[in-house]
């Protein structure tokens, strides 16, 4: 049975994790997948429902940030202009965006229309990275039927590892995958959430770190297949803070210290993109007053989120590492497991020398 990051006593950060530490710790967030796993694929779709209702007809505040742009995201643009977001995520491989997007836009007219509500535009947000390596990637094997599998099955307890978006990717020259993790701040006696998933594929062997400790030069001689710092990161928060989309667009740039602090420096041939939301400030679609209310955080309050968001990220990237299995894909590639190549051994070592001193 794979275990997280925490099972093994790696504690990130300080900040208290929500009862999941997934990012369905934001209440009404679920997360679905559906893998493609044969000989030759090893890919799949993961699909982030942001509210439990309808996002097209009551908008969430949303934030991007590209830190580095080698990647084909699409709906980021809408997103950045109006700072709402309208359709659930969706995070695939590199040359399946298309397909996903299509797939996303037919299920919103679906869902649209049987409220009722007529849809002309709609912007879904699609995000992607390169799986090549262990998938054959030019066949394209994600279409519709996985995308309405992957909402299907959402749920707050999702999997994490080498499944859905994550099941081909690689991190560290490792098995790469779907990681999340949370925090929890008390703000004017309330508790809110700060959720993170991430879908892994960066990253260069040598400059992985563990909370802090140079560990990259240690693996570096017991992994075959180095990787560079290229790749991809989708990197998603979610939250049920009331920030505006300016203060979210904050937020998601911290994340980028959390990716660095598992030792990316975020190379030339990396995409290394941040989406974010927050549950807290809705937008009916069919507004008709000129002013709308809203509540939103004092700025100097930002820190602890700025921490958190950090912390979460940092946590949900180890998350995708520890929880992924080991995995031989298209012309017999290979990533092997963190939990394989280090993990096991290392808490071998640590009981081992805890029952010593016990003696």
């Amino acid at each position: 049975m794979r275990k997280r990051i925490r099972d093994y006593g790696i504690i990130i950060g300080k900040h208290r994790p929500g009862a999941l530490n997934k990012i369905t710790d934001v209440p009404g967030v679920r997360v679905g997948h559906a893998t493609v796993d044969t000989e030759d694929h090893k890919t799949g779709v993961t699909v982030i429902l942001p509210c439990e209702d309808n996002p097209f007809v009551n908008k969430l505040t949303a934030a991007a940030y590209v830190h580095n742009g080698f990647g084909k995201t699409t709906g980021t643009l809408q997103i950045v202009e109006l700072g709402t977001l309208e359709t659930p995520i969706a995070l695939t491989n590199t040359l399946n965006v298309g397909l996903v997007q299509d797939a996303l836009v037919d299920y919103m007219i679906t869902k649209c229309r049987a409220e009722k509500v007529q849809v002309s535009t709609v912007n879904a947000v699609v995000g992607e990275c390169n799986d090549g390596f262990l998938n054959r990637i030019r066949e394209r094997a994600v279409g519709k039927e996985e995308v309405y599998q992957a909402i299907q099955s959402a749920s707050r307890d999702f999997e994490e590892g080498d499944v859905g978006a994550g099941k081909g990717t690689s991190c560290f020259g490792m098995k790469g995958g779907i990681g999340s993790a949370s925090r929890i701040l008390e703000l004017d006696g309330k508790e809110f959430v700060i959720g993170a998933l991430v879908q892994s594929n960066f990253g260069s062997t040598e400059n992985f770190m563990l909370n802090g400790r140079m560990l990259g030069r240690e693996l570096d001689a017991r992994i075959r297949e180095k990787q560079k710092d290229e790749g991809s990161i989708m990197m998603v928060i979610g939250t049920d803070l009331p920030v505006s989309d300016r203060q979210l667009y904050r937020i998601l740039r911290r994340a980028g210290v959390g990716l660095s602090r598992c030792g990316s420096f975020m190379g030339h041939g990396s995409g290394d993109i941040m989406l974010g939301f927050s549950t807290a400030n809705r937008f009916y679609y069919k507004e008709e007053r000129a002013f709308v209310p809203t509540v939103i955080l004092r700025e100097e309050a930002l820190d602890p989120v700025f921490e958190a968001a950090a912390e979460a990220i940092e946590e949900a990237i180890l998350n995708s590492l520890a929880m992924a299995r080991t995995v031989t894909g298209y012309h017999g590639n290979t990533r092997y497991s963190f939990t394989d190549l280090y993990l096991e051994e290392w808490e071998r070592k640590r009981k081992d020398a805890d029952g010593k001193g016990e003696n």
